[in-house]
């Protein structure tokens, strides 16, 4: 019997090996909490096999995950008793593991990397964090898009944040009711905040007029970093087992053509990142995926082509600035897919390594944006490498 459950990982058991006939074994218990009614619920919960044991060390205590398992019972000297097997756990939106590594392991100074140096040692504190401090995540008052208000309490103290708008936007420091800091602006609705980057110069035309004509040691640092990076995980990607490995997928039915290529090794990126890979990616349009879209296949058609260097970084560029004007069109949090845009970039900035200029390049928006816009987003996760 197959059945999903939302909630949390509540403690996991030490792994469990040994051999049996068939060979060498692996297996983990985990309690997994859901609420059900006005109280939660706990199950004892496992999951087989090496590959799996590896899944679920991906997840922490504390992460919020939807887990698909099987029930079956089975009698044993008269006695029945009950297997309750993961067989696919997926996180789901924000986990009070999130804050815990920021409380605990945050270096400010990051800005958008404050967890990206985490250590072994620093896990275990996280962990401990979580075990011994109460954490509630809910939605936040008001109309406003972004906005995270968080409150933090120690002894007899606490202290109060907002941010809103965009990651970096923080517009209220509170310390026991006195206001420490009020500044920058916040918005109801729309993205029209004051201090948001004006997009309003962007066309098609003046994107390609830029990236024809603009020094490209200007963007060198920024765009070499997201060649680097976003090309490392989707190698990982193809490397390891990570979500449901649609880039091997991909590559095992449809071969190596480089229309193939250009898809797999963009999807083989996204399974990696949405299925707990902690190697960075540089993003696009605040997200990832996006990021890995823009790039990737980019990057793979210029090393087809044999172009030299610069001018795939002026088509990454390109693809990255498209990607950001047909984004901007939809807002910047949207039911509409975010990867769709970064799709179309990624096509139009292939046509102009294939010598297109303005023309082409919007002809190949409008034959993309025809064929696949309005997809709708059902949630960051593993499927998205679809």
């Amino acid at each position: 019997m197959a059945m999903e459950l939302e909630g949390r990982i509540a403690r996991k058991m030490n792994v469990q090996t040994g051999t049996s006939a068939r060979g060498a074994w692996a297996k983990q218990e985990f309690i997994f909490e859901y609420q059900e009614g006005n109280f939660p619920s706990q199950v004892c919960m496992n999951v087989w096999g090496e590959d799996k044991v590896k899944e679920l060390e991906r997840h922490q205590v504390g992460d919020r995950v939807k887990v698909a398992f099987n029930l079956s019972s089975r009698e044993y000297n008269g006695r029945w008793y009950t297997d309750v097997r993961a067989w696919r756990i997926e996180s789901v939106g924000s986990a009070p593991a999130d804050y815990a590594a920021g409380a605990v392991a945050g270096a400010p100074g990051k800005i958008l990397e404050v967890i990206s140096s985490v250590t072994q040692e620093q896990k275990a504190e996280i962990k401990d964090y979580l075990e011994s401090r109460e954490i509630q995540v809910r939605p936040a008052p008001g109309e406003v898009v972004f906005d995270v208000i968080l409150t933090l309490w120690a002894g007899g103290d606490s202290v109060r944040l907002r941010i809103a708008d965009y990651h970096t936007n923080i517009v209220l420091i509170e310390k026991n009711g006195e206001t420490l800091l009020k500044s920058g602006a916040v918005v109801a609705a729309g993205d029209s905040a004051a201090g948001l980057t004006d997009r309003s110069c962007l066309s098609v035309e003046a994107i390609v007029d830029f990236v024809q004509t603009m020094d490209v040691d200007d963007v060198r640092e920024i765009v070499q970093r997201q060649v680097d990076y976003n090309y490392a995980i989707a190698q990982e990607g193809m490397r390891g087992d990570w979500g449901a490995n649609i880039g091997k997928v991909l590559r095992d039915h449809y071969g190596d053509d480089i229309k193939i290529r250009a898809r797999y090794m963009a999807a083989a990126g996204s399974d990696a990142r949405m299925s707990g890979c902690e190697m960075p990616v540089i993003i696009v349009s605040g997200s990832g995926n996006q990021g890995m879209t823009a790039s990737v296949p980019v990057i793979e058609y210029a090393k087809e082509l044999g172009v030299d260097h610069d001018t795939m970084l002026r088509a990454v560029t390109l693809s990255d600035l498209l990607t950001i004007h047909m984004k901007t069109g939809i807002g910047r949090l949207s039911a509409y897919c975010g990867a769709v845009s970064a799709g179309c970039g990624a096509g139009a900035a292939i046509a102009y390594l294939q010598g297109g200029g303005f023309n082409e390049v919007a002809h190949t928006l409008v034959n993309a944006l025809a064929t696949i816009s309005g997809m709708i987003c059902d949630g960051a996760k593993p499927s998205c490498a679809a």
